[in-house]
């Protein structure tokens, strides 16, 4: 046997005893013969690096220094999970799919990992890079500290796809976090806070044989990539269990919304026995088919609904009400609470959220106060213990002059925030606005972060998000932590925002109430700022979904005189303030005011192509067949109910080719 027969025996080899001991739960081996093995081919490769390979087990204890993490863009968007907190949710789900898709619903049950989620791309078989979700549509590229992780597979087996995408999450098992937590402890170490934290953190140490150390697990749940031949999520799995990779085998595929009960039921009870934490359970609607029907809203799959188990509650005696001014000068209060431990990290202040908060609960400052950390990130105070109040306690009065700038606040008609209107005078709206604008969603300004964003309004170097554009290395570089390279970055990355398309400047520049959607909907619409300026109130809700209150807040902020200023300044310094040629060209008008519903499987162009071509030529695309509809675009396997709905109500059905034919 040849030397380099042998090396790729022992990986061979190596690797089924990694699959056998991580991923079936059964060692074939005894950890020294593996070990003696593994020194074994480490001698081999030492001695013969003409055949190295990246992916050998021999990688895995790390080495690799990253010392800044690349940001790269996700092939597939990885979108958020809608939560729900009861049976009632759950139910209204299920209403929701059953109007949008035909014939029976499957579901797959899953497990709700409590880690960092991840997203691994493999090519022939071999895992080339792992990003952090970030964002959801790019994140870090973490690929030498993943590979550490013994249940991430180097080299897969079997029947797999030329190229697809893999998604889990990292978890520290509960057993591992104790041990570690002990070493830490007996070497006069803080001790790590929880499990998800340590294992999020894990992911950007810069020396990836620290990360090796530490005993991290892969858990997968979801394939993305072309021409999988994969029909159900369920299915999915257990491929994916086949090619190597680790996953548990406690999802469940159930026939009815009864079933998905049953399961968060037996979770809800049962969790604390499982070897890692979980804060709930992932229910998806089994076919590809029909998830596919189902599609997406602006921030989250139809066909996905995470439950969240009742979250942990604690009490605390509440220390102060301050107040914190936003970019758009709303006003919410902030209970600074005496530190207390919950859900694993240590609480120190919660939301009040408003003024009809603190009344309806009649929160007051040295209240022992219920605190409670659900969906939210930032944790709620959800009640008082009234038999702890002190017998001096008054009544919270709600401010009311601005904390930062004294202007008397204002509080709308059928709002429930109170706002600064100190537009252009009060600090914390002035940078807030400046930091929006920088914002990954908005121009993504690389090299520009918030802290800097604060430090160039403070100099006095800028008042507003246009003066940017006029900054110099110069200037930029006494600023604190500013070094010649990083001031340099920060300059290009001005540059480079001038590049950045009309929807995403629109949303940049921070008007109320217009999100990445809505943006979206009135560059569209308008095609460039000047159009938008000077639309009436009137005119703006006659725009597919933009009701009056987006109306009004869009005419508001154009009848300042110093914001119309600002967007002429951007549009000198070249900002992209209308929709390109190259995109008009695309785009005209030709399905304006109709709403079309799309259905089925198509041939010559992909169901995310059809719907871009719809809305490009001015439709609406719409989920459900109404009275309303214009049309319905209809592919293969198309609903029977769908097609007697839209043949009662009369409403013409196209073949993919008619639809084409139509737009030319």
């Amino acid at each position: 046997m040849s030397v380099e027969q042998k090396i790729n025996q022992l990986r061979d080899e190596l690797r089924q005893h990694n699959y056998n001991y991580y991923i079936l739960d059964n060692a074939s081996i005894s950890d020294y013969e593996f070990d003696i093995k593994l020194k074994e081919l480490q001698a081999l490769e030492d001695a013969n690096p003409d055949f190295f390979d990246a992916n050998s087990p021999t990688q895995r204890v790390g080495g690799a220094i990253t010392k800044n993490f690349k940001t790269t863009v996700h092939d597939f968007r990885m979108y958020s999970l809608d939560n729900s907190y009861s049976k009632e949710d759950l139910l209204d789900w299920e209403t929701r799919i059953k109007k949008m898709v035909d014939g029976d619903v499957q579901y797959t049950c899953e497990l709700k990992y409590d880690g960092a989620s991840m997203n691994l791309t493999y090519e022939k078989g071999k895992l080339v890079r792992a990003v952090t979700r970030g964002d959801g549509v790019q994140g870090d590229e973490v690929t030498a500290n993943i590979k550490t992780i013994n249940t991430v597979p180097l080299q897969l087996k079997g029947d797999f796809p030329e190229r697809f995408d893999i998604r889990g999450e990292i978890i520290l098992p509960i057993k591992g976090f104790l041990k570690m937590n002990e070493e830490r402890i007996a070497n006069d170490d803080e001790p790590y806070r929880n499990p998800r934290n340590t294992a999020s953190g894990s992911l950007k140490l810069q020396d990836s044989a620290e990360v090796a150390k530490r005993p991290l697990e892969c858990l997968l749940y979801s394939i993305k990539g072309n021409n999988l031949n994969i029909s159900t999520q369920f299915e999915g799995l257990d491929k994916a269990r086949a090619w190597g990779f680790k996953v548990p085998k406690e999802a469940k595929l159930v026939n009815s919304i009864d079933d998905v009960l049953d399961y968060v039921e037996y979770w809800d009870t049962h969790r604390h026995n499982l070897p890692y934490e979980i804060d709930g359970v992932v229910v998806k609607v089994n076919s590809l088919f029909q998830q596919d029907e189902l599609g997406f809203t602006a921030k989250a799959p139809r066909w996905a609904m995470a439950y969240k188990f009742k979250a942990e509650q604690v009490s605390t005696r509440l220390n102060e009400i301050t107040y914190q001014v936003g970019r758009t000068g709303a006003i919410t209060p902030v209970a600074n609470l005496k530190p207390v431990e919950l859900a694993g990290t240590t609480v120190k202040r919660a939301s009040l959220h408003n003024a009809d908060q603190i009344e309806k609960l009649d929160i007051r400052e040295g209240d022992e106060v219920f605190v409670e950390k659900g969906g939210e990130i930032i944790p709620k105070i959800i009640a008082v213990d009234l038999t702890k109040r002190p017998g001096n306690s008054r009544p919270t009065i709600y401010i009311e002059n601005c904390p930062e700038c004294e202007t008397q606040l204002e509080r709308l008609e059928g709002e429930a925030k109170h706002y600064c209107p100190n537009y252009n005078g009060c600090p914390p709206q002035v940078v807030g606005r400046i930091q929006h604008y920088i914002s990954r969603k908005a121009m993504d300004i690389e090299g520009l972060g918030g802290e800097t964003v604060a430090l160039l309004v403070k100099g006095g170097l800028i008042t507003n998000y246009s003066d940017l554009y006029e900054l110099t290395v110069e200037q930029v570089i006494p600023l604190e932590r500013m070094a010649e390279k990083s001031a340099e970055n920060l300059i290009n990355g001005v540059e480079a925002s001038k590049q950045i398309p009309f929807e995403r400047v629109l949303f940049a520049l921070g008007i109320r109430y217009v999100g990445e959607t809505v943006a979206k909907k009135l560059a569209k619409h308008y095609k460039s700022i000047d159009a938008l300026m000077f639309a009436s109130i009137l005119d703006l809700v006659t725009v597919d979904e933009i009701g009056e209150r987006i109306a009004e807040s869009v005419v508001e902020f154009f009848s300042f005189e110093e914001n119309r200023k600002i967007v002429e300044r951007l549009k000198t310094f070249g900002v992209q303030l209308e929709i390109s040629a190259e995109k008009l060209a695309s785009q005209t008008d030709k399905l304006k005011g109709k709403s079309i519903v799309v259905s089925g499987v198509f041939v010559s162009i992909s169901r995310n192509e059809l719907k871009k071509l719809i809305e490009d030529n001015g439709g609406k695309v719409s989920s459900s067949i109404s009275s309303k509809t214009s049309y319905v675009v209809a592919g293969d396997k198309m609903g029977p109910s769908k097609r007697t709905k839209a043949e009662n109500l009369n409403i013409t059905i196209l073949s993919e080719q008619a639809f084409l034919e139509l737009l030319k």
